[in-house]
């Protein structure tokens, strides 16, 4: 399982110009389920995502987390996360979990992060959607549950 999160101020998600998701200060994270990912994988990933200290304490040092300063997350699928690109110019999905393996872990994922009792907003798994935020930083970190990256 792969994410990519993004330290905001704030961040939404819109379908078909409708907002879907809207959250404050808190982690945007794209999500990625890969073909041979399960439950563990979203649990890990989940636990540390709301876990990571990359929020500035009083010294302005990144020190602590989600939790910690009472945020909020948005997550969004993002199957494109596991797009190959090294071969030819166009990238390879083959990776990618299919959308019924997915769907499940992709929930797990979601339904561990509540387990925090933060507040989680989210897109819509396999939507087209139009996401925006100001990103506080700017913070990008990548996570992997292989631990890769």
């Amino acid at each position: 399982m792969r994410a990519v999160l993004q330290r905001v101020l704030q961040a939404g998600v819109q379908i078909n110009g409708a907002e879907q998701g809207r959250i404050a200060r808190g982690i945007l994270v794209f999500l990625g389920v890969g073909r041979n990912d399960t439950r563990e994988d979203a649990v890990y990933l989940a636990d540390k995502v709301v876990n990571l200290r990359i929020f500035p304490d009083q010294d302005d040092k990144m020190n602590l987390s989600l939790v910690q300063i009472g945020g909020e997350l948005l997550v969004v699928s993002q199957f494109t996360l596991w797009g190959d690109c090294r071969k030819g110019r166009r990238p390879s999905f083959a990776a990618a979990a299919p959308p019924e393996n997915a769907r499940p872990l992709y929930e797990a994922f979601i339904e561990r992060l509540r387990q925090h009792s933060v507040p989680v907003q989210t897109g819509e798994f396999q939507a087209m959607m139009q996401v925006y935020l100001i990103n506080d930083g700017p913070v990008t970190l990548l996570l992997d549950s292989e631990k890769v990256f």
